[in-house]
């Protein structure tokens, strides 16, 4: 146990102790809270792009600045939390996303927008702060268990967003939205304030050096960099397709409204699902076997999709394949991370989520610009490229751990 606070801790019918149920509930609810401000936008792409008179491939660069914004955030706000009070710092962060949401709701312009999006991107990395403040929380038998459901709340916060939004932009347009969202984060801001415990390393160390650390990580933690890429990998994946299902579903033969659209974010529940499957694999030592299959349903998925511009059917199996596929690798990623260095979890943090991120920009990218050149079929061998990449990285990590000795759990990509 990381910190003493005893009062967080129930004891449970099993005979083991653990973690308050109230306080996960709590910060799983504020994860995806928290997340949902990343893909409020993703269903009103099409929506926003008429409202302000410009592309589709403009329209998807909000996604892809919301990304750059988060990338930034964890660069330069995530590592605060192994250095500030992390109950203060979060209340602090989560106010400033209800300034950006306002801000995104007022704009005059597509390139006000995109701009207001960026800052959303910087301020939403107060998730990335609970996240690892969860799994410091957490005992050692049960944390892969934690990080799962606080991480479904995380999941179940993208689903219902794109829902929500394609709901109120029906009912009340698409500015109503942001502000919707601006409410719903100051309501959580005062609960947080109310529930959360202080809780604080005892790090000595001044901010640049902090920064500075986050290198000596990534160059001693085989683990974190291996993980880091198929972060990347999939979450790439993930962002190919939404950004781009947007824009069919849009189009013809569908022409479906927005709140239609957004009722296809219900779709992925499987991945809240998977994620708490794969947090308890993570736990027995089943990470690597469970980071392959996850990897052959991502690709599988757009394999499937490929038939999408005039069956419908294909599109909502690829999406629970996809979303089951993407969130159970990313728990796993997760769940193995954070077994490395306790005292250094913000940091870990930081690594992981800028690679995921940035791979998530990149897609989200690729796949605006690939949907205006070569349709649907053209995102869909997209989507099937970063996940034989993924796939092959995996191939080529069993090869490098077959020509050394292992050196211990959580030091090495150990078959299992």
């Amino acid at each position: 146990m990381d910190n003493p606070h005893h009062d967080l801790y129930v004891n449970k019918p099993d005979g083991t102790s653990g973690l308050s149920g109230r306080i996960v509930l709590i910060m799983a609810v504020a994860c995806g809270v928290s997340v949902a401000n990343l893909y409020w936008a993703q269903p009103l792409l099409d929506t926003i792009a008429r409202a302000f008179g410009t592309g589709t491939a403009t329209a998807g660069l909000i996604v892809t600045f919301t990304q750059i914004g988060y990338a930034i955030g964890l660069i330069f706000i995530v590592p605060l939390g192994d250095l500030l009070e992390r109950k203060r710092l979060i209340i602090t962060i989560s106010f400033f996303i209800f300034v950006s949401l306002v801000i995104a709701a007022l704009s005059p312009s597509i390139h006000f927008f995109i701009a207001a999006s960026l800052v959303v991107g910087v301020t939403s990395v107060v998730v990335q702060i609970l996240v690892p403040f969860a799994a410091s929380l957490a005992l050692d038998h049960e944390r892969g268990a934690v990080v799962g459901k606080v991480m479904s709340g995380t999941l179940l916060g993208i689903l219902f967003a794109r829902t929500l939004a394609g709901i109120i932009s029906e009912l009340a347009g698409w500015r109503a939205v942001f502000g919707f969202a601006a409410i719903l984060i100051l309501a959580l801001t005062a609960l947080l304030w109310r529930s959360l415990p202080k809780h604080r390393h005892p790090l000595d160390m001044s901010y640049p050096r902090l920064l500075s650390s986050i290198r000596h990580l990534v160059r001693t933690e085989p683990v974190l960099r291996t993980r880091s890429v198929y972060g990347a990998l999939v979450f790439a994946d993930f962002s190919v397709l939404w950004t781009s299902l947007t824009f069919l579903l849009a189009g013809a033969p569908y022409h479906f409204s927005d709140a239609i659209i957004g009722l296809f974010g219900l779709v992925g529940a499987a991945g809240a699902v998977m994620a708490n499957v794969a947090g308890r694999l993570a736990d027995r030592g089943h990470a690597n076997r469970t980071t392959i299959v996850l990897l052959l349903l991502n690709l599988g998925a757009f394999l499937l999709m490929i038939p999408g511009t005039g069956h419908l059917f294909p599109v909502i199996l690829g999406i629970l394949m996809l979303d089951a596929g993407v969130q159970g690798t990313h728990i796993t990623n997760q769940s193995e991370i954070y077994r490395l260095s306790p005292e250094a979890r913000s940091r870990l943090t930081t690594v992981y989520m800028t690679s995921y991120f940035s791979g998530g920009a990149i897609g989200s990218a690729t796949s605006a610009a690939i949907y205006s050149s070569h349709g649907w079929t053209g995102v869909c061998v997209l989507g099937m490229v970063y996940g034989a990449t993924a796939i092959l990285f995996w191939l080529l990590e069993q090869t490098k751990f077959r020509k050394r000795s292992p050196s211990g759990a959580g030091t090495a990509p150990l078959p299992s």
